[in-house]
């Protein structure tokens, strides 16, 4: 499971695999409608040369995948030393328009002059069933066209004297006994069958000559777009001018929208632009950030991670808010203001085109009804919005969303408390597992309930202010609660049984416990609490092997790599040990966990959401936009 290099202009995000292969491709939401995805489609590519055919995933490739710096362009480099050919690969995403294009270079390796053919097969199921989608030639434009509905797209390219590839393959992929059109190519021939529908697909050939140790090079795009005839004129556009340019351009652009004077200031600078690129791949035009577009979780569980939850979204914006990228946060505020429920609550989470996405939450539990819902989920957005104001100062943003976001947000979590104890009504966790009420939740409520006053002063409304800070006072004054004497730790949470009066406790040690406390609890670092449970922490969940990794809490099974762990290290977990120790003066603590984060990585740079406690290799999705968000704050903060 892995995309190290995704790319995006906030309505196409196509993601690479370790082969350099499509296996992502969503349109026209970031992470909705994938066009093609690993569980069953999987892109090509591939060369004959010298009589041989060789796939470039076959295993006789050498394949290094890499970012160029500070941008969304790939650069990816495929070396097969027996056929004495070189590709390197300049993949990127139009920021302009919504086109995947890959500009490759064709090293000939060899002292002698050879023809060589380059095959790109490509397979799209537009439609959900994978039926009633139609792929054909179109003769006048020498282009191939797949399309189904509003969804058109365009499949071309071009050598750099301007000629296009000179045989097609069109027909039916992995059904009535075909296995898709790659295998017409394995002779080095295409047998140009113009139309097919249905579960379909596409090989293009590009055949040249190239002399001895020449590089000749080839942009292939795929056009994506609802009308065909605006594709035409795109396709027409690319045909006419120079794609080096056009490559040029791109890289400039990602470049100067990285170019950051703090981010130049900052110590594991290329992280930190790896990071802000990455969560912006992420981020849809209409202000959902989805989590990841890694689909190829959906081979091992049941759902993606595709969504737009609030409080990945949040967390993901917050290191650009402070690296001064507000336009994000603009959007993602605008969002959040029409989602927002009329009782004042957000849901679960979200698909990218806003709707309500799926849920395992029951709405029932031992006979009523519930919301199902995760608190810190609308008080995370309220705490983020005042944290966007005080880099910003942006008054006039603050007093648009004040009434349809703040207000009703705050509302909800004011009254949202239980009498019995003072402390917010049981909702789900952060990790979506348990309906209890929380440490983190507590504290997190309690800030954000905080922020909402402050936030109302400064727009001058003052009718809640009061109601807001008593319910903060309530749950401050009721956070003991949550402490257990006897275990030296804030615990998980409870849940309060009105009936029977009594509580049933989860003492369960969890580092959204510590962390809650930390950055929203308004504690004192020496805290003796604190650092009981950071003490516990530190012996329980933190590994003291070659992997310097927190677990989320123990036995945490969620991926678990084996019976004999405890759980896996979390990317964001660990860094929020580091965030803490850092603010306890104790900065060599908080490096060496930085360092494991950066020695680690992924090719390309990203981070995943977790990682084997043995061999530190990723686990789960890659990229996690959460990982790199706790990253660049974990930065950010040791500059401060």
């Amino acid at each position: 499971m892995s995309r190290p290099i995704v790319l995006g202009n906030n309505q196409l995000f196509v993601g690479l695999d370790r082969y350099g292969l499509v296996n992502d491709f969503y349109y026209p939401y970031v992470g909705q409608d994938n066009l093609t995805t690993a569980r069953s489609l999987h892109h090509k590519i591939g060369v004959y040369v010298d009589n041989r055919f060789s796939w470039v995933n076959d295993g006789d490739w050498v394949i290094n995948l890499a970012y160029t710096e500070g941008s969304l362009v790939s650069n990816i480099t495929m070396e097969n030393q027996e056929l004495k050919l070189k590709l390197v690969f300049s993949d990127y995403v139009d920021c302009d328009f919504n086109s995947f294009i890959r500009h490759i270079d064709v090293h000939n390796l060899s002292d002698e002059t050879r023809e060589i053919r380059v095959f790109m097969h490509q397979v799209f199921r537009i439609s959900a069933e994978g039926r009633g989608d139609t792929v054909l030639y179109v003769p006048d434009k020498n282009y191939i066209y797949d399309y189904r509905g509003k969804v058109s797209l365009i499949i071309n390219g071009k050598f750099d004297d301007g000629k296009s590839f000179d045989q097609y393959s069109v027909g039916n992929y992995h059904i009535e006994g075909k296995l898709g059109t790659y295998k017409d190519a394995e002779d080095g021939e295409l047998s140009n069958n113009p139309v097919e529908h249905s579960s379909v697909d596409s090989t293009i050939r590009f055949k040249k000559n190239f002399p001895a140790n020449t590089v000749i090079s080839i942009d292939y795009w795929v056009i994506a777009v609802e009308n065909i005839y605006e594709g035409r004129k795109l396709n027409d556009y690319y045909m006419m001018t120079s794609m080096i340019d056009r490559l040029s351009y791109v890289s400039n652009h990602w470049k100067r929208w990285a170019d950051n004077s703090i981010i130049s200031t900052l110590p594991y600078a290329e992280e930190v632009k790896r990071g802000i690129l990455t969560i912006k791949a992420h981020c849809n035009a209409n202000g959902t950030i989805i989590a990841s577009g890694d689909s190829s979780i959906f081979n091992y569980g049941r759902d993606y991670y595709a969504y737009c939850w609030t409080r990945d979204a949040s967390y993901s914006i917050w290191p650009l808010i402070r690296l001064k990228y507000f336009d994000e946060a603009k959007n993602f505020f605008k969002f959040c203001s029409e989602v927002i429920t009329p009782d004042g609550y957000l849901m679960h989470k979200y698909q990218p085109d806003k709707s309500v996405g799926s849920t395992w939450h029951s709405e029932l539990l031992n006979g009523r009804q519930r919301l199902t819902i995760q608190e810190d989920e609308t008080a995370i957005v309220v705490y983020i919005l005042e944290q966007y104001f005080k880099e910003s100062n942006d008054i006039d943003l603050v007093n648009f969303y004040f009434k349809k976001l703040v207000e009703p947000a705050a509302n909800f979590m004011s009254s949202y408390i239980d009498i019995n104890t003072g402390l917010p009504h049981a909702s789900y966790d952060l990790w979506e597992e348990k309906y209890l009420t929380t440490t983190y939740t507590s504290v997190l409520v309690m800030s954000a309930l905080y922020s909402a006053a402050s936030l109302a002063k400064s727009v001058n409304d003052t009718q809640y202010i009061e109601n807001w800070i008593n319910a903060a006072n309530t749950i401050k004054d009721n956070l003991h609660r949550l402490y257990d004497d006897k275990l030296n730790y804030y615990i998980k949470g409870f849940v309060f049984n009105p009936e029977k009066k009594l509580f049933e406790y989860d003492t369960t040690l969890d580092m959204s416990s510590l962390y809650g406390i930390y950055l929203f609890g308004g504690t004192d670092l020496k805290d003796d609490k604190f650092l009981n449970t950071l003490k516990s922490v530190e012996d329980k969940l933190v590994y003291k092997n070659e992997s310097k990794g927190v677990i989320r809490y123990f036995n945490d099974n969620y991926f678990k790599i084996d019976a004999r762990t405890p759980g896996n290290p979390w990317i964001m977990t660990s860094l929020w040990l580091a965030q803490i120790y850092n603010s306890l003066g104790q900065a060599d603590k908080s490096k060496q966990i930085i360092e494991w984060v950066c020695n680690y990585k992924s090719p390309g740079g990203t981070l995943s959401e977790q990682r084997n406690p043995h061999n530190n290799q990723p686990i789960s999705v890659d990229p996690l936009v959460w990982s790199h968000a706790e990253l660049i704050n974990t930065i950010l903060d040791i500059k401060v």
